[in-house]
């Protein structure tokens, strides 16, 4: 432990610790713009400089030491902090009004709290550079304000390292290699680097127009489906409580918006399980393609598809419940509604901007269609919603159509990381014990813990050995694990945003005052697994709107009709 003195008050902390965190520690804010706690410590942008004796410091790199006295609120240290931020500004698009950040964004705030109204430094902008070609992100550097978080979660947290720094001086720029648009790299589109800027020089792609056409085109029906993670983020768009569930006012909102029916992609979660867990229990009896690989995160499946071409045959052959979701809706849905398919306009809403990417596979389509025509993030859904003037947060609760939208515990725990896991042995286990599961919580898969291991004893004597990962970085720590002989698995579960679809790229930006107090991924997390408690049916093969689906359709969990809409195959990639 070390002690030391800031604006005259006595603290004591770990030795490492920061001056900016040992500040935090006794109710001391110091402002940051680069600095993104768990992320980098980068000291670049200078608004977090404090004084130390003579000298001006950054405290988000600056340890603290024994005997340290440092003065947080000196005149020195105001215009300092001041001076940085009107130079920030002074090579910033300054369209606030029409910025999908506004009110959201930390330099506006900035800005604000030290009293900034007019910029002194009117010098050179930066040219404008936009790279709008991917269909999950666009870029404008000319919003961009070179703090490096983007680059630091592609490449620390994700290991993608899609993006980095080139040139010098005022013509540093955040850029893919060589260059290119980040569609032409190996970006994975999970979107954490939009999560992590602090502007919106990263956003997602809009859809938000296509899909107010489709709603008033009077040729279509228009389809709508929620994914899991979507239910606990959306309510912080209209102020509630980070994690709150609002599944029946979303259901609600969507009816309003003009949606002809409103399904659920727990069903297609459930659906999911049936295929994947059969799957399962067929590779492992046959001792072949193990360990079996989730396929339900696209930016996961982009990630094997660059960088482990050799381990494709291991990704399951299902399709992710988004995709599950659409092609049911364009074959089962639309033959028992006499709908031609070509007439369905199939819209997601999901925690995820590549979903985006995934819709538009060509590999995730029937006959000529593709399952999804558009995917919005639940940041868009919000948009909507407020375009429409929609008291959100004093609606009345709704239910989800029948029957795609019927769902159970363990279609809804799929937005948490290792919710795939535990939703899979719960089935796998009672389809093998042909019996009931007095204890169906697996805590071993839940948590926030980066890597984590469960087994379980099956019935007929085998051990089933699965491995959770979230974040790439930790999907790439168990993949050479296994290819070097240290470890063996027969399931392994990987979201590629920490946290899993809670967190996804397509949530809503945790306002910067906030991340101190509350993790949003965990109280996320906290919601759908009390959903998945308040339930009355918690396991996917006791969806008896699923067993209809295979009784009167499918015919059996793996069958021809359900490899032909329910399978895919996946692509090697080049790494650039």
């Amino acid at each position: 432990m070390v002690s030391l003195t800031i604006d005259g008050i006595k603290v004591e902390v770990e030795k490492g610790t920061t001056v900016l965190e040992a500040a935090k520690k006794v109710g001391i804010k110091i402002p940051t713009l680069c600095y993104f706690k768990d992320i980098n410590k980068p000291s670049s942008c200078r608004v977090c400089v404090v004084e130390v004796g003579p000298r001006l410091l950054a405290s988000c790199s600056l340890e603290a030491t024994e005997g340290m006295d440092v003065k947080t609120n000196t005149r020195k240290v105001r215009e300092a902090r001041k001076t940085v931020i009107q130079l920030t500004l002074s090579n910033h698009k300054r369209e606030c009004l029409s910025c999908s950040r506004n009110g959201n964004c930390e330099l506006q705030t900035l800005a604000e709290e030290y009293n900034i109204r007019d910029v002194e430094y009117e010098g050179e902008i930066a040219p404008s550079d936009i790279d709008d070609l991917s269909c999950s992100i666009v870029r404008d550097n000319e919003k961009c304000v070179a703090c490096g978080r983007c680059i630091s979660v592609c490449s620390n947290v994700q290991t993608v390292s899609a993006i980095g720094w080139s040139q010098r001086g005022f013509d540093t720029r955040v850029t893919a290699p060589y260059g290119r648009a980040l569609s032409e790299t190996n970006c994975v589109n999970c979107g954490q680097c939009i999560m992590v800027c602090p502007v919106a020089a990263l956003q997602e792609k809009e859809n938000i127009q296509d899909v107010w056409n489709a709603i008033d085109d009077e040729n279509k029906v228009v389809v709508v489906q929620t994914a899991p993670a979507v239910r606990v983020g959306l309510g912080e768009e209209f102020d509630l409580s980070v994690g709150e569930r609002v599944t029946g006012k979303m259901v609600a909102a969507l009816r309003r918006l003009g949606f002809d029916k409103v399904f659920d992609t727990d069903f297609a979660a459930d659906l999911t399980i049936m295929e994947e867990g059969t799957e399962l229990l067929t590779r492992v009896s046959k001792g072949e393609k193990l360990p079996l690989m989730t396929s339900c995160c696209p930016g996961w499946i982009k990630f094997v598809e660059h960088n482990y071409p050799e381990m494709l045959e291991n990704l399951s052959t299902c399709k992710s419940p988004q995709q599950m979701m659409g092609a049911v809706i364009k074959s089962y849905f639309a033959k028992e509604m006499g709908i031609d398919a070509k007439n369905i306009y199939v819209v997601s809403v999901m925690p995820c901007v590549a979903k985006k990417f995934e819709g538009d596979r060509e590999e995730l389509s029937n006959e000529g269609l593709q399952d999804v025509d558009a995917v919005l993030t639940t940041r868009e859904l919000a948009q909507m919603i407020k375009e429409m003037g929609v008291d959100f947060a004093n609606l009345a609760e709704e239910d989800f159509d029948h029957p795609l939208g019927e769902s159970t515990g363990a279609g809804v725990i799929f937005g948490a990381t290792g919710g795939v896991a535990e939703a899979a042995l719960r089935t796998v286990y009672e389809v093998l014990a042909e019996k009931e599961l007095d204890q169906i919580e697996y805590e071993a898969v839940r948590g926030i813990e980066g890597v984590k291991e469960a087994a379980l004893e099956l019935p007929n004597g085998q051990t089933l050995n699965a491995v959770i990962a979230h974040g790439l970085a930790n999907a790439r720590k168990v993949i050479e694990s296994i290819k070097s002989g240290e470890k063996s698995y027969d399931f392994i579960e990987v979201m590629a945003c920490p946290g899993g679809c809670v967190n996804g790229g397509g949530q809503p930006i945790v306002k910067a005052q906030l991340r101190d107090e509350v993790d949003a991924k965990v109280a996320r997390a906290k919601g759908l697994y009390s959903e998945d408690k308040a339930l009355p049916i918690r396991k996917s093969h006791k969806n008896e709107a699923v067993q209809k689906l295979y009784k009167d359709f499918l015919g059996e969990p793996n069958g021809h009709l359900a490899h032909e809409l329910l399978h895919t195959h996946y692509v090697k990639r080049d790494k650039f």
